[in-house]
């Protein structure tokens, strides 16, 4: 039981960053009808902001802030400079940008802060990236002799407590409603007085941003940033929103903790089939699993066309 309860709290940890990443894909996918192939790098990019402002001596919840910011910002400019004038033309031609600004912004990052793991002690004033939530030995409970560790149950009460916010602007606001309207019908939203160019402005700001917070708190888990840092969560958060829906916030959150916890109960029970190599595989099968069975997701909503 101990060890089935560890691997359950591992998965439970590791899924909430999984989680992060798939809700910001899904927020862009229900505000524009876009999915954005560079979402990790720009939560990387966020996140080495947040590490050069430790650098700088400011505290972690201003640094956090200010990498929020920037993450917005990005996202922000993203839409308005590079998506916007290349969507009317082609759905696919934004599929080509986005994959041109991952490569981008990956260079960008190897330009200014190399291509090392950085905290590195021999440059930097910091030990380790700092992490949101207490991290000392001693910060855990134990529950039936399986440690939960508070910096990642942190991680995991922060995305319910998200998830929960962002069911209410999506279901119960006037912002959430025009975002469904506008990756519906933008035509028809126009029509109605909808400002179909800011809902998509701050539809990409916002997922950006909060990829940006996954960055961060799956860098302060990790305590260390590099160039590689979140291309595999990018993988595992497009197969949590294949999974939970990518219409449905609470199913693509949903999708990230199961994908979590599957892959580490399979790479603890099953180290000679799966490992801790193999279980990237494990998001793939997910993948393709999903789009054979059910292309819409676990909650996702099926699209209707008259023909």
């Amino acid at each position: 039981m101990e060890r089935f309860l560890q691997y359950l709290f591992d998965g439970l940890s590791i899924g909430s960053v999984y989680a992060l990443m798939a809700l910001g894909l899904v927020i862009i996918y229900r505000g524009t009808g876009h999915l954005n192939f560079a979402q990790g790098e720009m939560a990387l990019f966020s996140t080495y902001v947040v590490y050069q402002m430790g650098e700088w001596g400011i505290p972690i919840g201003i640094a956090l802030i200010i990498g929020l910011a920037v993450g917005f910002l990005i996202g922000a400019a993203t839409e308005v400079f590079l998506v916007r004038p290349v969507a009317k033309k082609s759905a696919f031609a934004v599929f080509i940008v986005t994959l041109g600004l991952f490569q981008g912004l990956n260079w960008l990052d190897s330009a200014i802060w190399g291509d090392q793991v950085l905290p590195n002690s021999a440059v930097s004033k910091q030990q380790q990236f700092p992490t949101l939530f207490p991290n000392k030995s001693t910060d855990f409970v134990r529950i039936l002799g399986a440690e939960w560790r508070l910096k990642y149950l942190g991680v995991l009460l922060l995305v319910l407590v998200l998830t929960a916010v962002m069911f209410l602007v999506f279901n119960k606001s006037r912002a959430g409603l025009a975002m469904r309207a506008v990756a519906s019908n933008s035509e028809s939203a126009k029509l109605v007085g909808i400002r179909t160019h800011q809902v998509l402005m701050v539809s990409w700001g916002l997922a950006s941003a909060i990829g940006a917070l996954g960055g961060v708190v799956f860098a302060g888990i990790n305590g260390t940033v590099n160039l590689n840092l979140m291309f595999t969560v990018f993988i595992y958060g497009s197969a949590a929103a294949t999974l939970g829906g990518f219409d449905s916030p609470g199913g693509a959150v949903l999708g990230g903790l199961m994908i979590g916890v599957i892959e580490n109960m399979a790479a603890g029970y099953f180290p000679d089939w799966v490992g801790q190599e193999m279980k990237l595989g494990l998001a793939f099968v997910v993948i393709v699993g999903v789009l054979l069975v059910k292309p819409s997701g676990m909650f996702g909503t099926a699209k209707v066309e008259r023909v």
